[in-house]
């Protein structure tokens, strides 16, 4: 009886024959077609541990400079375990998804403490923080050159064109399919660079939108490509609803300082420093009278000094997740900067010295404002707001990275 599933169908035609096939087309191909990165070729499982977890969620491209500083800053995995989170931090700044940073570090600490011998082995890699099954797949075949199933956005893209897999690749069902698909077509010889050229195949020639099938080497083995549904494989993923959102930033000055706090576990961007952020309502802003007693009735409520917002600097606006959101940027002024109550560690920092501290990309946006707008040239003068001011109007709606 013939199956009713394509994907069923699909892997019943695959054996030993047809694997040794496919595996044979895709190494001649990326002989002269490979991708040329920084931690390619390298046998380290530290090197090929940070360019993993760099490269979640993130291009190439943006990875590459982080990736050479990072290494230049911590070569080891004792350097990393000894560092101050805040200095793993600042190096990973405009990044994103700081929990990684965090997270590396912590894992780091751990295998300096059970010796400092770094695992080789899915099993053993798993109960580190931040390592997922891929993650942990990939060191051991790009480190250790040991067979592991990969299963990432380039892979998964591949294979579902391969397999004419047209349910949700995301769903527990979609992801047992695919990572069984995965454990068939790794081989026990070079599986490191068969995982590469799998993932290189996928960011270059199989791609998201209007795939360069004339140049697949496995062209004849796609079940999408003989459907002629490229274009529908795999599944899109469903976009959530994007909210609106309004809040604003605040920088306190006081003497020449400006009050920044680091941020608590549970919120976004935790560990970074940042200045005092605050959620608005949105009909609430059209008047700013309203919104500035707000703001100062939230400061005295959460860090204690009562202050008094002078001028509105600035407006940004990014997108986390599905928040898009419109923040707008206050300078205000205290003379009781001895009167904090927040529990959240706290610093009167000089402009001139905000690059000692991380923060998140649009924390740096401002603060790198208040540098331009003549805080560091003249700290103690009366006529800094004014700077500050006139600097920013002149552009003052942007659009930073989240």
């Amino acid at each position: 009886m013939k199956s009713s599933s394509p994907v069923a169908e699909r892997q019943g035609d695959i054996d030993a024959n047809w694997l040794h096939r496919l595996r044979v087309a895709l190494r001649r191909w990326h002989v002269g077609n490979g991708r040329d990165l920084p931690w390619r070729n390298c046998r380290d499982p530290y090197k090929v541990w940070i360019s993993e977890i760099m490269l979640q969620q993130t291009t190439v491209a943006a990875v590459k400079p982080y990736f050479e500083r990072f290494l230049k800053r911590f070569p080891n995995i004792a350097a990393l375990a000894a560092a101050d989170e805040a200095d793993v931090l600042r190096l990973w700044e405009g990044l994103g998804y700081y929990s990684r940073a965090r997270n590396l570090r912590k894992g780091a600490q751990a295998i300096v403490a059970n010796g400092g011998v770094f695992p080789d082995s899915v099993e053993e890699l798993l109960p580190l923080p931040g390592i997922g099954r891929y993650t942990a797949g990939a060191i051991v075949s790009f480190a250790f050159d040991r067979p592991a199933p990969i299963l990432e956005a380039n892979t998964l893209r591949l294979y579902c064109r391969l397999l004419g897999f047209r349910d949700d690749p995301r769903s527990a069902a979609g992801q047992r399919v695919l990572w069984s698909f995965a454990e068939q077509l790794v081989p026990t010889k070079s599986p490191g660079e068969f995982n590469q050229a799998l993932m290189d195949l996928g960011a270059t020639v199989c791609t998201p939108t209007e795939p360069h099938c004339d140049e697949c080497p496995v062209a004849s083995y796609c079940r999408a490509l003989a459907e002629q549904a490229q274009s529908k494989i795999p599944a899109a993923k469903r976009r959530p609803e994007i909210t609106e959102t309004r809040e604003a930033y605040v920088a306190i000055e006081s003497a020449g300082r400006f009050l920044i706090y680091r941020r608590p576990e549970g919120q976004r961007w935790a560990g970074l420093w940042d200045f005092p952020r605050f959620e608005l309502d949105v009909s609430a802003t059209k008047f700013e009278r309203k919104t500035r007693s707000h703001l100062e009735g939230r400061i005295a409520t959460d860090f204690g000094p009562r202050v008094s917002i002078t001028e509105r600097l600035a407006q940004f606006k990014h997108s986390v997740t599905r928040f898009r959101i419109t923040l707008d940027c206050w300078l205000a002024e205290t003379n009781e900067h001895n009167d904090l109550t927040t529990t959240h560690p706290t610093e009167w920092v000089a402009p001139s010295e905000f690059a000692n501290f991380p923060f998140s990309t649009t924390g740096r946006q401002l603060a790198e404002l208040l540098v331009r707008g003549g805080c560091v040239s003249h700290p103690t003068d009366t006529r800094r707001v004014g700077h500050v001011t006139r600097s920013v109007r002149r552009s003052s709606t942007t659009r930073p990275k989240s």
